[in-house]
């Protein structure tokens, strides 16, 4: 009886122990790829406070949620593998102007660029309390312009603005009644000014300065705005509160969405309306959409201006963890021109491999098509990005080194042949690669019955004029090193043989020296005379000795070598 009772457990164990691993195996694994926010309330905290900071921290804990299994992609192959559509315009903008920290940039209604800088203000992580008040109120506005527009073809400066205004700089935008749109994290507000600035005065303004806070009048480090046609407009709010606000023309609040979603890395799936840092807005007029880079999510989500429901979003391991702007053309069907940041600045190792450039993508595929940067190298920390509408012009903002980037699609740009290089580095011998970089010398080609907008054509001219002081290409760089190295080879050639002919260890070419030995074959006849003159020069007469004139000529000949060329 004993022996059947111990066998019934037995065999009940054994039931109930299949069953749960027959229910684990059957479950389906969560999707939820980000913490909620009730879970990690402190620990999403300190890590916003990292974030505002400006710096990293090692020590920061930062909770993960469980993560799939998915498919391992060689990022490194899969950038090899992309195309660079993108040519790099080195000599723009003109060096008669000096930024700071670029922070934004975008176009006015003529076709310039603009930008926002921070002249000498630097984010550091005094920069602000723990509870994000500005620290260096007592250094006043910055003094000189910040917001400077550059004209699209010569690189030089058209106008500028915005002195004695801001203390942290930080999105901008020009709407279609040339009307710019600036928010500064410093003040937490958001201001409206008339074109080139309207005298420096703006025409509304939200917010309390210096006041951060949350809530229909305050915010936290706003930082972008985007504007419809019909005067309403999005503020991303920012830093701190991680939501989107929709306003009438006048300013009036209509509707907002959003929260708090930081788990400090990015996921295939995630929860809709959750933003970790909302850095840049963009619109998709042909779908109606409000697009906004999720910068900690490594992500671009969209959503319908109308009402604010989610609408998409866009993701890939070769943009990676983090996803710093982006801006739309229609081009080709609609592109996402997206530029990415360092992982290395949150204080953390990188999971995946990481490569700070600038992508292209497909709307409609979600596909990352190609690749672009300066000289096809990585950016150092772009910040903001603007395309023209015709996809043939790109502007990245880069906070350091401190530097406004132009790009050129390949198909209004080409490499210059060697023969054009050859007359372009007669007339200019001194030209430099301005980043230290070899990069190709690029001209504009004339595109004959081509229908092109404004911004797009009115390029040719200026690349015209700019040609001559692009950079040589490397085929030149290298038969030009070939002419320095055997000029320097002749010279060398030359000194050891002069030096060998005064010597006199040569049998050819100059006299040899003489030495005390070699008299005349013919003496000449005995002149008291001369004696007597060449006594009074030596003070006396010597004995001839050939091993101290060797010596002496051996120490001559050491004494030339070591002194310096004159």
């Amino acid at each position: 009886m004993y022996a059947t009772v111990q066998y019934a457990v037995y065999a009940s164990l054994v039931l109930v122990a299949f069953c749960v691993s027959g229910s684990t195996t059957d479950e389906k694994p969560s999707m939820q790829r980000y913490l909620t926010p009730d879970d990690t309330t402190l620990s999403t905290s300190k890590r916003f406070q990292q974030i505002m900071q400006g710096g990293g921290s090692a020590d920061i804990s930062w909770p993960q949620p469980p993560k799939l299994k998915t498919e391992k992609t060689n990022v490194k192959a899969e950038i090899e593998k992309l195309n660079t559509t993108y040519v790099y315009q080195s000599t723009w903008p003109s060096d008669n102007a000096k930024l700071g920290s670029v922070t934004a940039v975008c176009f006015d209604k003529a076709g310039n660029v603009v930008i926002f800088h921070r002249v000498d203000r630097l984010w550091d992580p005094l920069t602000f309390s723990l509870k994000n008040v500005f620290q260096q109120r007592k250094k006043g506005p910055i003094r000189e312009n910040t917001v400077l527009a550059f004209d699209r073809n010569s690189g030089n400066v058209v106008y500028g603005w915005g002195k004695d205004l801001f203390y942290m700089p930080h999105g901008l935008t020009i709407d279609h009644e040339d009307n710019a749109w600036v928010t500064d994290v410093a003040l937490h507000q958001i201001f409206k000014f008339g074109p080139h600035g309207s005298g420096d005065r703006p025409l509304m303004t939200l917010g309390t300065a210096f006041t951060p806070g949350v809530g229909d009048s305050k915010f936290c480090k706003p930082t972008s705005v985007a504007v419809l046609e019909n005067g309403d407009f999005f503020v991303a709010d920012g830093y701190c509160n991680a939501r989107i606000i929709k306003y009438d023309k006048t300013g009036k609040k209509i509707l907002s969405w959003g929260q708090n979603s930081f788990a400090g890395d990015s996921f295939e799936v995630a929860p809709k309306n959750f933003f970790a840092i909302p850095h840049a807005l963009t619109l998709v007029p042909e779908q109606q959409l409000v697009c906004a880079a999720d910068r900690e999510n490594g992500r671009v989500q969209c959503f319908f201006w109308t009402n604010g429901t989610f609408h998409s979003q866009y993701h890939s391991q070769i943009i990676g963890d983090r996803l710093f702007s982006m801006d739309y053309t229609p081009a080709e069907g609609g592109r996402f021109v997206i530029v990415n940041g360092p992982t290395a600045e949150l204080g953390i190792r990188p999971e995946h491999y990481n490569e700070v450039r600038g992508y292209v993508m497909n709307l409609r595929t979600k596909q990352v098509l190609s690749k672009f940067g300066p000289n096809d190298m990585q950016f150092s920390n772009p910040h903001d990005v603007a395309v023209t509408s015709d996809g043939n012009e790109i502007y990245v903002a880069e906070l350091n080194p401190m530097r406004i980037h132009k790009f050129l699609h390949k198909t209004v740009a080409k490499s210059m042949p060697l023969s054009a290089f050859k007359t372009l580095y007669s007339n200019s011998p001194s030209i430099s690669n301005t980043l230290g970089q070899t990069a190709a010398v690029y001209q504009v080609e004339t595109l004959k019955n081509a229908t092109m907008s404004p911004i797009g054509a009115s390029h040719i001219k200026n690349a015209r004029e700019s040609a001559k002081a692009h950079h040589p290409g490397s085929t030149a760089i290298y038969v030009a090193s070939l002419m320095i190295f055997f000029a320097m080879l002749m010279f060398m050639l030359a000194f050891i043989i002069a030096r060998r002919r005064k010597r006199g260890c040569l049998p050819f070419g100059a006299k040899n020296r003489r030495h005390a030995w070699d008299f005349p074959t013919k003496p000449e006849g005995f002149k008291l005379g001369g004696l007597l003159l060449d006594r009074g020069k030596r003070g006396g007469f010597e004995k001839l000795d050939q091993n101290a004139s060797d010596e002496e000529n051996e120490a001559v000949a050491n004494m030339n070598v070591n002194a310096p060329f004159a």
